[in-house]
């Protein structure tokens, strides 16, 4: 027989301590990197891209000395890859947010925090971090009453109450009922920590990364579900396993952002995955085997299907030209971690 350490509760108190709590997912030693490959780990053309969109932004602001903020940084890989691709000489400020310690041999230059810095200006990055975020589930049983999903340490579910109060609000305007047998994630967690990341930024480009679903189509049986290993796992909230679930960012994104596919906005940052001419072949054979590898790497990050099927929201934040890169004056939402990964 199974042993419960607690009673059923919903799925965002339960994903909260499997995942952050004390013997927490994301908590563990290692990290959680060897659980799930992200596009940061597939390839250094992600970070690259990042850091030409960094570079951009802090032109389009007249930033003399941008920050740049990775929240759900993990063991600090994206980063890492920024400052590695940025030009010789760039001014940067580089800002790590995760609830994870700080890791052995991290860059100095990386300044490591567990919640997100305020007043800063620059790029603020988050890479399947939202889906991490966790999020109460409902069903709708066969009355047509949706109801919470609750769960036990050992993944058995069992349904409680409708949802009140804004929950009820937000699945009403983001995720209207499906008929019986249906499941919806409550995104309003996801929305509020959003709102709160962006908006420490005093200036800049606020940007998330993540499987996403819109109103128009949304997944009429949910998403929630784990990961370990590399594989797909039934979630168990007892810290063993990832627990994520996709999200609804039309719902966190502000009037002036843009939801824009990875493919699109890593081909805009100059990541191609079109062969290299066959000619180089024969003119410089080792240069043809790197643009082809580079091609390939790039391929992976664009494809339809698979991590070109990331949705990119993209949400400018108004500042002055000149605006300083100010140090942090206040704390803003905790990191969840790495999203379904780890950036």
């Amino acid at each position: 027989m199974t042993h419960r350490t607690s009673a059923p509760r919903g799925w965002r108190l339960a994903a909260e301590d499997a995942l952050y709590g004390p013997r927490g997912f994301y908590l563990r030693p290692g990290g959680p990197a060897r659980h799930f490959r992200t596009s940061v780990h597939a390839s250094p053309l992600f970070a690259s891209a990042v850091a030409r969109l960094l570079v951009a932004t802090a032109e389009e602001h007249g930033l003399a000395e941008p920050a740049v903020v990775d929240v759900g940084a993990g063991r600090g890989e994206l980063l890492t890859g920024v400052l590695a691709a940025l030009p010789a000489g760039f001014p940067v400020r580089a800002h790590a947010v995760d609830l994870a310690p700080r890791p052995e041999g991290l860059d100095p230059r990386i300044t490591w925090h567990d919640s997100v810095p305020r007043g800063l200006s620059g790029l603020l990055f988050a890479n399947e971090w939202l889906d991490n975020v966790p999020v109460d589930v409902v069903a709708t049983d066969e009355d047509g009453v949706r109801r919470t999903v609750l769960v036990d340490d050992d993944g058995e579910e069992h349904l409680g109450d409708e949802p009140a109060g804004e929950d009820a609000r937000w699945l009403e305007r983001w995720w209207p009922p499906a008929g019986p047998g249906t499941r919806a994630e409550i995104g309003r967690p996801r929305d509020e920590a959003w709102a709160a990341a962006a908006g420490a930024l005093a200036a800049g480009l606020a940007v998330a990364v993540d499987y996403a679903h819109t109103a128009d189509a949304r997944p009429p049986f949910g998403t929630l579900t784990g990961f370990r290993d590399g594989r797909e796992v039934r979630p168990v909230p007892d810290g063993s396993c990832d627990i994520t679930a996709h999200v609804a960012l039309d719902a966190c994104a502000s009037p002036t952002a843009r939801l824009v596919p990875q493919r699109d906005a890593l081909r805009d940052l100059g990541v191609d995955g079109g062969r290299p001419p066959l000619a180089l072949a024969s003119s410089d054979p080792a240069a043809y085997v790197r643009a082809l590898s580079r091609a390939g790497e790039a391929a992976e990050l664009t494809a339809r299907g698979g991590l070109g099927g990331f949705t990119w929201l993209m949400q400018p934040v108004p500042g002055g030209a000149g605006t300083a890169a100010s140090g942090p004056d206040g704390r803003g939402v905790p990191s969840g971690g790495p999203g379904g990964t780890s950036s």
